[in-house]
């Protein structure tokens, strides 16, 4: 308050309760009012210290339990009352305003007084004693009104006038006759009454109240005294001579001091970990304020001690102002405050890390106790701090600092077997990983990937990418210090560090690591989405690849190749791509030819290749391989196919009608198996591998995309090729019986189906080169016949046709037979398949290759029950 206002207001003050004397003169009336405006000034500067603690809470539970004896109903308003009392800012003595109100309640009523020494009830004139005292009362009050039978009225109105608004009008005047007259005071009641009280019944105790509560201070420290010594770690010996209501009192002093005691070695005991050390360091703070709070409690032991009036009942202790009970009431919130610790410091000893910082949290969030609560947030400002510096040091510099795996993320260990094959793992997958266990409850799951995916990308930037200069940049201009109990702020700091270093990394890995265009590259060359560059290598390698495997050289492999790329569309490829692709030999076996160990390869280095992974270069490896044989196929059935359009018009003419109908339903068989790889071809290419590259695109190109998301998206593109492409799959069942033939998987079925028509295609030209054998023999036959000029030539021509018909021809023509029917049994089952999967564009696949249901799909299931009901 201003000392202008400070002035005015004790000025009114004094205006109020002194007014003026008109028979005064105007210098008595102004020495007055200095002398009284001196005397306030005083009294507010030079406050007398009090007595007692200021304890706000201790005054509360004063007045409340008081109303609680007397006046119930009038508790809850108190509570009320004492709420908004304490949500006032500009009182600050709150504490003294209560104790005041207390005092007052207590102060004796002057109208009713009570005699000096009153008669115990137990006593056996109780009855007597009380009749006297009544009568004596009575006694006292007619004396009273007889001695003071002119006693003014006046008083009592002045008195109320005192302290109504305008204060007195006038000074009291006393009658004339009454300044020579005696005062005759009014007897009033005597505030040693309880004293009396409690001095008639108080037995002496030994050790002395006074005794006990000298040596109380070194017990609450954990020290041993001459009247509370410490026979043990966790035990305090009690003097067996004091009675059962000291002994409760001093059993609930001794619980802080062996909390103490406990928590005191809890701290002192050495600790494997940072938030170990972390929570005894915040444990000590706390016992230093309760040590606070002690020195506090002896300073007033010691004052109350020094003012004792031995000659008072009980030695003054009543007077004094510190008791054992006032002790135990000044302890409470403490108490409960160790024995909080001491449940902590209990409960963590097989925690560690993120474990320990759930475990207070759980204090704070679940508990009930808003002082609890309040106690354990106040412990994890401290606590978890050794937890948010190795955050910081994670997310601003990528660095993982945590040498005693408190941290919820953590190295991954090294693989054994891995690093004795000395195989290179995948650096993004196999380095760090998410401890669950060390999750703490302050976070959320959400929280902690962020925080697990930004230290990873910011570590993968610096050592892999080797962009360095870009992470210390971005550590000095965004680092902030973290601390607990801001958490919105905090996750806006981690929403920023999210999208700066996913933005960082997403870029380096499209523009300097060129991720997208190798990915565009795989599409073109590894799955066949070149297709004039697939053609020409085809056609060029179609003579070599016929060769046996053993016979295949790698110079001429990539000269192939290298023919292939300048004769298409692949040469306006950028020189990075071009230099990455690769032509090589599978491992051989036994009788196999170039066509089933030639694959193309395209290189993939770091860092791409935490998107491209090995198994994604196998799975790519897998696809070419497959449609490499489709196409080799094709090349050989539309070859076939040309050559007998070509030689149908010459060479494969014949007038014998079997002949001719072989060929007319060896012409039916290869339209059916063109349609079918033609079918197969464009499903593969373009409902499967086309849909999955557009999904691909989209979930790749979203403004949000993470690297992690590139990798989910590009193992789903690679999953759904595999899958709609029929080499993943297992063929769905209709029945239960149990089926190790291999030939359940698309794969095999397909290859089976891809190796029935290539012995076709092998037995047509077989059939052809016999047509065209039989041609050259009947034209030679003609010829001869010609030159011979008789009759029985052409008999003799036509006898030697037929019989070269009956030696060759038969055994080609049943091959045939038997192949076609294979091929269409095979094909049936596999529509038959298909027609039963889930997905919808693999039914599609057999709605269009038997758009005009000249197939009878084949059900497993009646073959199945049909041959156990054959061997039953």
């Amino acid at each position: 308050m201003a000392p202008d206002r400070i002035t005015t207001a004790i000025d009114s003050l004094i205006a109020h309760l002194i007014p003026t004397d008109p028979q005064e003169d105007e210098a008595a009336t102004q020495e007055r009012h200095d002398t009284c405006f001196e005397l306030v000034k005083t009294i507010i500067e030079s406050p007398a210290s009090p007595a007692i603690a200021s304890d706000v809470n201790h005054a509360s539970d004063l007045i409340k339990r008081k109303l609680i004896q007397s006046n119930p109903s009038q508790a809850l308003r108190f509570s009320n009352l004492y709420s908004r009392l304490l949500a006032v800012p500009v009182l600050e003595q709150k504490w003294a305003i209560l104790y005041l109100l207390h005092q007052l309640a207590d102060s004796p009523d002057p109208s009713e007084p009570l005699p000096l020494s009153p008669v115990k009830p137990s006593a056996p004139n109780y009855r007597e004693a009380i009749s006297h005292e009544a009568i004596k009362r009575q006694g006292r009050d007619r004396s009273s009104k007889a001695n003071t039978p002119n006693l003014p009225r006046p008083e009592d109105e002045q008195f109320r006038e005192a302290f109504q608004p305008d204060g007195l009008r006038r000074l009291p005047q006393r009658p004339p006759d009454d300044y020579n007259q005696p005062r005759i005071e009014a007897p009033g009641r005597d505030v040693s009454l309880k004293s009396s009280l409690l001095a008639d019944n108080y037995a002496e105790i030994d050790p002395a109240e006074t005794v006990i509560l000298r040596d109380l201070p070194f017990t609450l420290q954990g020290l041993s005294s001459t009247t509370l010594p410490f026979s043990g770690p966790n035990t305090l010996k009690l003097p067996p001579t004091l009675p059962l209501p000291v002994i409760s009192l001093l059993h609930t002093l001794a619980e802080p001091s062996l909390l103490y005691r406990q928590l005191e070695q809890f701290c002192k005991s050495p600790a494997e970990g940072l938030l170990r050390q972390s929570l005894r360091a915040a444990i000590g703070s706390e016992l230093r304020s309760y040590l606070s709070l002690i020195a506090t409690l002896e300073a007033q032991i010691r004052r109350a001690l020094s003012t004792l009036d031995e000659d008072a009942p009980r030695g003054g202790i009543g007077k004094a102002g510190v008791t054992l009970k006032r002790c135990v009431v000044w302890t409470r919130e403490a108490t409960m405050g160790l024995r909080l610790m001491g449940l902590m410091a209990e409960e963590s000893a097989n925690k560690k890390g993120g474990q320990l910082i759930s475990l207070i949290h759980s204090f704070s969030s679940s508990h009930g106790d808003p002082v609890v609560a309040a106690f354990a947030e106040r412990l994890l400002g401290n606590f978890t701090r050794p937890f948010y510096d190795i955050l910081r040091r994670w997310i601003y510099d990528g660095e993982l600092s945590d040498p005693y795996l408190e941290f919820f993320v953590r190295e991954k260990p090294q693989n054994k077997e891995a690093a004795k094959a000395k195989v290179v793992g995948n650096v993004w997958e196999d380095k760090y990983e998410i401890a669950n266990d060390m999750i703490p409850s302050i976070t959320t799951d959400d929280f902690a990937q962020k925080v697990f995916l930004i230290g990873k990308s910011l570590n993968f930037i610096r050592n892999s990418c080797g962009d360095s200069h870009w992470v210390e940049d971005y550590s000095k201009a965004a680092s902030k210090e973290l601390r607990y109990g801001d958490t919105a702020t905090l996750e806006t700091w981690i929403d920023e560090a999210y999208k700066t270093t996913m933005k960082r990394l997403i870029d380096l890995m499209a523009k300097k690591f060129h991720l997208f265009e190798h990915l565009q590259a795989l599409k073109n060359y590894i799955l066949l989405g070149q297709g004039d560059f697939i053609a020409l290598l085809m056609e060029s390698l179609a003579a070599n690849l016929d060769r046996p495997a053993g016979a295949q050289y790698r110079h001429t492999l990539t000269a192939q190749l290298e023919h292939a790329i300048r004769g298409s569309n692949a040469q306006y490829d950028t020189p990075e791509v071009l230099r990455r692709l690769d032509a090589r030999m599978l491992q051989l076996s036994h009788g196999d030819i170039g066509w089933d160990c030639f694959t193309l390869e395209y290189k993939i280095d770091a860092p791409v290749d935490v998107v491209v992974t090995d198994w994604g270069n196998r799975q790519y490896l897998k696809v070419f391989n497959f449609l490499w044989r489709i196409k080799r196929v094709e090349f050989a059935l539309l070859s076939t196919w040309r050559k007998c359009m070509t030689g149908s018009r010459g060479v494969l003419q014949n007038a014998n009608p079997r002949v001719e109908q072989t060929w007319k339903s060896t012409r039916g068989v290869l339209a059916e198996m063109i349609h079918f790889v033609g079918q197969l071809q464009y499903y593969i290419l373009f409902e499967v591998i086309e849909s999955s590259w557009g999904e691909l695109q989209k979930r790749i190109q979203k403004e949000d995309c993470t690297l992690d998301d590139l990798i989910e998206a590009h193992t789903r593109y690679l999953n759904d090729i595999t899958h709609k492409g029929l080499l993943g799959p297992k063929a769905r069942r209709h029945h239960t019986g149990s089926d190790d033939d291999d030939r359940t998987t698309y794969l095999s079925q397909l290859s089976e189906l891809l190796r029935f028509m290539l012995n076709y295609r092998d037995s047509v030209d077989g059939l052809y080169s016999w047509s065209v054998s039989d041609f050259t023999r009947r034209q030679e036959a003609d010829v001869r016949t010609t030159t011979r000029y008789n009759g029985d030539g052409t008999a003799g021509a036509h006898e030697s046709g037929t019989d070269a018909v009956a030696s060759e021809f038969p055994i080609l023509r049943d091959r045939l037979r038997q192949l076609s029917t294979s091929f269409r049994t095979r094909l049936q089952i596999l529509l038959g398949d298909l027609a039963y999967q889930p997905d919808v564009d693999m039914r599609f696949l057999g709605v269009a290759m038997n758009f005009n249901d000249v197939y009878q799909p084949a059900r497993r299931k009646t073959k199945a029950t049909a041959s156990s009901g054959t061997k039953s």
